[in-house]
């Protein structure tokens, strides 16, 4: 069982456009309409390949629930006031992407304490609890900490995949596994990281620290991923890209999935990356399944060629 927790989920509206022109009446050549949030997106994944799963997040009765269970994924639901928010996406025939994002419902705090007890009173059967996404407005920056310790307390391992200040509080908690894309790590550790080595440097310094796996998502250049033992990297097959959304959540959902399945570091980083490189390839906030992903055209994990440039990724 995997629980993932999403404190600001979303309803994701994808609008799939031949350009985007500011001031001008754009038609749609397709649309879809996904539950979001990036925990809510990890569970998706799992769900897809038949992988127990719940998804606790704040408010979402109504249609995010009903498209959650219709997705094969049990919400459960916390006390919240207001509509979910809803995401659009714009998207071009080459991928790019373009994303509006409302305000999230505001929480008070005995609606975040709320939230928290219900991780932790879910967590127990647990092999992993993935916290993610933004922090709703009314909830403190150390939120995930918060949600990292209670899940803990109940014998749960932790992952945690958020960024900015959210992601130094969850970090000083120690998870067990911290999934930043490179211009996450980067504001992390408060430098650029242009290349490959400095990558590795910036996630050996969490690792000694007291994280215990750091996975880095790095675009079109695949992922790497770093422990007290080794590193690893995987290179990302070439696709067509259709959307990039949601992509980080499908290699975080790969590795999980992998790692409770027994496999090792490099194989589940190779299967982290086939379910990448899948995402990108499906329309708007589309989340692969086993039909989707072919690991053969995935290179096997290597050491990390520490002279790759890695300027301008970061999905």
């Amino acid at each position: 069982m995997i629980v993932t927790v999403t404190p600001n989920p979303s309803i994701d509206r994808t609008v799939e456009i031949p350009a985007l022109t500011t001031g001008a009446v754009l038609r749609a050549t397709a649309h879809r309409v996904d539950p979001g949030g990036k925990g809510v997106n990890v569970s998706r994944v799992l769900a897809r390949f038949g992988r127990p799963t719940l998804a606790v997040m704040p408010g979402g009765e109504g249609e995010l629930a009903s498209l959650l269970r219709r997705a094969g994924v049990q919400p459960v639901c916390t006390p919240a006031d207001g509509a979910t928010r809803v995401n659009t996406a714009l998207v071009e025939p080459d991928g790019t992407t373009t994303k509006v994002n409302e305000p999230g419902v505001a929480l008070t705090a005995d609606q975040v304490d709320a939230l928290v007890d219900t991780v932790r009173a879910h967590a127990a059967p647990a092999d992993w609890v993935v916290t993610a996404g933004s922090v709703p407005s009314g909830a403190t920056d150390d939120l995930h900490g918060r949600i990292v310790r209670a899940a803990r307390s109940a014998g749960a391992r932790v992952a945690v995949d958020t960024s900015g200040v959210a992601l130094a509080h969850a970090v000083a908690q120690t998870p067990d596994l911290v999934k930043p894309n490179v211009a996450e790590l980067a504001e992390l550790v408060a430098h650029p990281l242009p290349a490959l080595s400095d990558v590795l440097a910036a996630a050996r310094e969490l690792v000694t620290g007291g994280i215990g796996t750091v996975l880095v998502s790095m675009g079109a250049s695949g992922a790497i991923a770093v422990d007290a033992h080794d590193a690893w990297h995987v290179a990302s097959p070439a696709v067509a890209v259709r959307s990039t959304v949601g992509a980080g959540d499908s290699t975080l959902a790969g590795y999980l999935m992998a790692i409770t399945s027994g496999a090792k570091s490099p194989d589940a980083l190779h299967h982290a990356v086939a379910c990448g490189a899948a995402a990108v390839g499906l329309p708007g906030t589309a989340v692969p399944g086993p039909t989707d992903v072919d690991p053969t055209l995935v290179r096997a994990a290597s050491a990390p060629d520490s002279s790759l440039d890695l300027t301008g990724e970061a999905a």
